[in-house]
């Protein structure tokens, strides 16, 4: 049997389905075409329904959940991974009149635009941008603020810019609950129990991932990583994979549900969800 699979090549993604993917476990017969896309190629890959398996943020599962199951492990889900809304030092426009201010997003679907979204209500000039072009833009005065994520979160300083917000600080502040970054989703139309098989998978590449390539991180893994640092590719993946990435847990799915409560809150006019969004 062989499936699509979609994820991002940032280290966190990579490190954990490279055993997976590059066939150092036991995959029981199942095979898979990889993708390799910024998430929010992925996202819209997912509203057109083109991939069996994906990463996606969560800020699309309200959009996508009547066609894919969310998967208990791979994800990014935790507390102080939130994005980061930066400008530089000498900018006060948004500090003092942030309706009037250009904010750089990471995309229109992403979880980045809809805790900004939920923090800044007032903010209507947005401009989507790939999320590894936003610091330049904010540099360079495109854009008055930006919304950073991925491994920004540990350049930006060293580039001269200034941290305005954390938006995943706000979120756990108003919500209790740690923060849902991205998930693996599955088509519907595959067998479930395949499903829950992809996932343990999942879970059985992120184990092997921590006894084998903790200390340093896997070919695949480097070879994505768009010549990082090594130092930010440990960050990154120290960042993003944790106990969550093997399995949401009860506490995860609560997480995940407030996300999906909040964005409806903010979507008056959002379609239902369906009963069933965890593929257990």
């Amino acid at each position: 049997m062989k499936y699509t699979l979609g994820f991002s090549p940032c280290p966190n993604d990579t490190f954990i389905f490279d055993a997976l993917v590059n066939h150092k476990i036991d995959t029981k017969g199942i095979e898979f075409e990889v993708m390799l896309e910024d998430v929010e190629t992925l996202n819209q890959w997912a509203i057109q329904q083109k991939l069996d398996f994906s990463k996606i943020s969560y800020g699309v599962l309200p959009i996508v959940a009547r066609n894919y199951l969310l998967l208990q492990s791979g994800g990014a889900l935790g507390k102080g991974v939130g994005p980061l809304l930066i400008s530089l030092p000498n900018n006060p426009l948004f500090l003092k009149h942030p309706e009037k201010a250009t904010v750089a997003i990471p995309g229109e679907n992403t979880t980045a635009h809809l805790l900004f979204s939920m923090t800044y209500p007032m903010v209507k000039n947005k401009k989507m941008m790939v999320f590894n072009e936003i610091e330049n833009a904010v540099l360079s005065g495109d854009v008055d603020a930006g919304v950073i994520i991925h491994e920004n979160r540990f350049t930006y300083l060293q580039k001269g810019l200034m941290k305005l917000k954390d938006l995943g600080e706000y979120w756990e502040q108003t919500t209790h609950a740690p923060i849902p970054l991205g998930g693996i989703v599955a088509k519907r139309n595959i067998p479930l129990p395949i499903i829950q098989q992809v996932d343990a998978l999942i879970k059985e590449s992120v184990t092997y991932a921590y006894n084998k390539h903790y200390n340093v991180p896997a070919d695949f893994v480097q070879a994505h990583a768009q010549e990082m640092d090594p130092m930010v590719m440990r960050q990154h993946i120290d960042l993003y994979v944790n106990d969550y990435s093997k399995a949401l847990g009860e506490s995860g799915k609560k997480a995940v549900m407030t996300l999906l409560n909040t964005y409806r809150q903010m979507h008056n006019n959002a379609n239902p969800l369906p009963k069933d969004i965890f593929a257990d």
